[in-house]
C-alpha cells in the first residue's frame, strides 16, 4: 500500500512538472510599495526622460557659449597677366603676379566668452530646477493614483467582510423563517438588502482596477492588471511637525521656488552681457606680400569700430526691465509657497480632527450597535427595519472612516507637494 501511494506521488509531482514545462510558469504577482513606485517613475517615466534630455541639450548650448571666434585667413594673388610674354617668347601670365595672405583675428573684450558662459550655466541650473519640479508634480500624481489604490483596496475588504456577515447573517434568517420564526416579507427584505452589498463590492472592484491603471501609465509599466497590485499603511498619524518648521523646509526644498531665485540671478547676468555686447572689439590682423622690388614684406593692422551709435541699447533696456519682472516672479513664487503649505497644513489638521473620534469611539459603537441589534432581532426582540437600519449605520460609518483616511493621505501627498519633498511617508 505504501509503495502504491508513493507511485501515485511521484506520478503527481511528474505531471505537474510536465504541465508547467507545456502550459508555462505561473503568473508571478508583482507588488510595488510605495518607495519601488517612486524609484520606477524615476527610471521609467518617459516624461521625465525626455526632460533629462533637455538637460544634456542645455549641457551642450554651454560649449557653444564659451566658443571662442574664428580667425580668418585670406589668400589672393593679383596683376595676373594672360596676355603677357617674356623676352624669349614664352608664354608667363604669372612673371608680373602679387601674392598676398591675410590673417585676422576678432578679440572679444569686457568678457563677453565668461558672461555668456556664466548665463548658459545659470539656464542650465533653471532647466534641472524645472526638471526637479516637474519630477515634483508627477510623483503628486503617482502618489494620488497609489493612495487611490490602497483606499479602493480597503473598500474592497470591506466590501467583502460586509457581505460575508450579511450572508452568514442571512443563512440565520433563512433558518428562521424555516422554522416559522419569521415572515416571508421579513426574508424577502433582507435577500433584497443584500444587493446593496452586491453594488459595493463590484464598485469597489472597478475603482481598484481604474487605481492600478493610473499607477501602471505614470510608471509606463505594461503589466496585467491581474499580476499587478501595490501594498502599504493605510492609516492616518497624529504626529506633525510644525508649521513654522514645514515653511522653512518647503523655502529651503521647493524646486520652483529655486528656479526663481535662479532666473533672477540669470536676469543680471544677463544685463552684463547686454552692456559687454555694446562695447567695442578690435579685430588685429598681419599680412604677407610681394611687391617688386619688395621680395616679402610684413605688415600688421588693427581695426577697432567707432562706437557713434549704441546699437545695442535697446538689449540693455531690455534686460535692465528683465531683472524687475523676475524679481516680481521670484516674490510670486514665494507666496505661492506659504499658501500652498499654509492650505495643504490646514486640510491635514481638519482630516485628523475628523478621523480622530472614529478611532477612538465611532468604529467601535457602530460594531457594537450592528452586532447587539442583530442578536437582538435573532431573538425576536427587535424589528427588522431596527437590524436594517444598524446594518446601514455600519456600513455608513466604516466606509465613511476610509474615505477620510484617504483624504488625510492625499491631504499628506498635498503637504509633501507644497514643501517639495517627503514631510510625511
Amino acid at each position: 500500500m505504501r509503495r502504491l501511494t508513493g507511485r501515485l506521488f511521484i506520478g503527481f509531482v511528474f505531471a505537474g512538472w510536465i504541465s508547467n514545462a507545456v502550459f508555462g510558469q505561473p503568473a508571478v504577482q508583482k507588488t510595488l510599495t510605495w518607495q519601488q513606485a517612486r524609484e520606477a517613475l524615476e527610471k521609467a517615466n518617459p516624461t521625465l526622460l525626455a526632460a533629462r534630455l533637455g538637460i544634456d541639450e542645455s549641457r551642450a548650448e554651454e560649449v557653444t557659449a564659451y566658443l571662442r571666434p574664428n580667425p580668418d585667413i585670406t589668400f589672393s594673388l593679383d596683376q595676373i597677366n594672360p596676355f603677357t610674354k617674356n623676352p624669349v617668347d614664352k608664354y608667363s601670365p604669372f612673371s608680373e603676379a602679387l601674392p598676398y595672405v591675410s590673417t585676422s583675428y576678432l578679440h572679444e573684450r569686457a568678457h563677453k566668452r565668461e558672461l555668456r558662459l556664466q548665463s548658459a550655466q545659470q539656464g542650465t541650473g533653471i532647466a534641472e530646477s524645472q526638471l526637479a519640479d516637474q519630477e515634483r508634480n508627477l510623483l503628486f500624481n503617482l502618489r494620488g493614483a497609489f493612495v487611490q489604490a490602497l483606499q479602493a483596496k480597503a473598500v474592497l475588504d470591506l466590501a467583502k467582510d460586509n457581505i460575508a456577515y450579511f450572508d452568514h447573517e442571512l443563512a440565520i434568517s433563512r433558518d428562521r423563517f424555516k422554522a416559522g420564526d419569521i415572515a416571508r416579507v421579513d426574508l424577502d427584505r433582507l435577500e433584497l438588502q443584500r444587493v446593496q452589498y452586491e453594488s459595493d463590492l463590484q464598485t469597489a472592484e472597478v475603482n481598484l482596477r481604474t487605481a492600478k491603471i493610473q499607477v501602471l501609465q505614470l510608471l509606463y509599466d505594461k503589466t496585467p492588471i491581474e499580476q499587478f497590485d501595490v501594498t502599504g499603511p493605510f492609516d492616518f498619524s497624529e504626529n506633525l511637525p510644525a508649521q513654522a518648521d514645514v515653511r522653512r523646509m518647503a523655502m529651503e526644498a521647493r524646486p520652483d521656488l529655486k528656479a526663481a531665485v535662479e532666473s533672477v540671478e540669470k536676469a543680471h547676468t544677463d544685463y552684463k552681457l547686454a552692456v559687454a555686447n555694446g562695447s567695442t572689439d578690435p579685430t588685429f590682423g598681419m599680412d604677407f606680400a610681394r611687391n617688386p622690388p619688395i621680395p616679402v614684406y610684413v605688415g600688421v593692422s588693427v581695426n577697432i569700430p567707432i562706437r557713434i551709435f549704441d546699437k545695442n541699447q535697446g538689449e540693455k533696456a531690455r534686460t535692465l526691465v528683465d531683472i524687475t519682472r523676475n524679481e516680481r516672479l521670484r516674490d510670486a513664487a514665494e507666496a505661492q509657497v506659504f499658501s500652498d503649505v499654509d492650505s495643504a497644513y490646514a486640510t491635514l489638521l481638519n482630516n485628523i480632527v475628523l478621523l480622530r473620534p472614529y478611532k477612538t469611539s465611532y468604529l467601535a459603537t457602530a460594531a457594537r450597535v450592528r452586532d447587539t441589534i442583530a442578536f437582538s432581532y435573532q431573538h425576536g426582540q427587535a424589528a427588522l427595519v431596527d437590524y436594517l437600519d444598524a446594518q446601514r449605520d455600519y456600513r455608513a460609518v466604516e466606509v465613511s472612516y476610509l474615505n477620510l483616511v484617504g483624504s488625510y493621505l492625499n491631504a499628506a501627498s498635498q503637504l509633501n507637494l507644497a514643501v517639495g519633498r517627503e514631510v510625511i511617508q
